[in-house]
């Protein structure tokens, strides 16, 4: 019966000289870091298929730094870019701010705070890997209509949304530190479903991980 595996790749890393959380906020785009990294990965894909891969479906987030990451991957493999808004970055109250303790501190955010498992200052996590789980479900038929068993497709999405997404796959709970999320900058994590639509397994892996060292580390929203 045929299987399909959906990578969920994390985008690269963005030109945010005022180190804000910068959210759903437009026209925040890659660094030539996180050009490279768009770059590294379009190259890794290509060497996956140059060894009998079938990748043939690629989306991306609507955001400018999830598109600018798809752009290379697209144009190595002849790929059209489909837009899936289902995969964008998790609404977050604190986006636009600087994300230190002075700011969280202020009067004015304690409302937000009162229920981090939820969590109370954003999109909830459940509704985030909810969207994301549907995403992946059209993206694995997608793919097999498009390669048949094996095939595999590409989502460029955000690390809270796919960090999320991970937990529910593997059965976690979904409240955590932010700070201990296993989704670095253009990381893949890997989703093998089977005919039925059942996640059997999960892989995670950092094509870029040489160009890690120094880079941004704003774990986000």
């Amino acid at each position: 019966m045929p299987q399909a595996t959906v990578h969920l790749l994390r985008h690269g890393e963005v030109h945010n000289p005022d180190g804000v959380l910068y959210g759903r906020l437009p026209e925040f785009h890659l660094s030539e870091r996180g050009r490279e990294m768009a770059r590294m990965l379009a190259e890794h894909f290509s060497a996956q298929v140059a060894q009998g891969a079938k990748i043939v479906h690629l989306a991306a987030s609507p955001l400018t730094r999830a598109q600018e990451t798809a752009l290379p991957t697209a144009e190595a493999l002849g790929l059209e870019i489909h837009t899936e808004p289902r995969i964008i970055e998790a609404e977050n109250h604190f986006q636009g701010l600087h994300p230190t303790k002075s700011e969280f501190l202020k009067p004015k955010h304690w409302f937000y705070f009162r229920n981090p498992l939820r969590p109370s200052w954003g999109e909830p996590y459940k509704e985030q890997a909810a969207r994301v789980l549907a995403a992946v479900e059209d993206a694995r038929v997608e793919a097999i209509e498009l390669g048949g068993d094996g095939a595999e497709a590409i989502l460029v999405s955000h690390q809270l949304p796919i960090w999320s997404t991970r937990l529910t796959a593997e059965g976690r709970r979904l409240a955590h530190d932010p700070r201990k999320r296993e989704c670095t900058l253009t990381s893949l994590t890997s989703l093998t479903l089977d005919q039925d639509g059942k996640i059997v397994r999960v892989e995670y892996s950092e094509p870029a991980a040489a160009l890690l060292p120094g880079a941004a580390s704003t774990p986000g929203a």
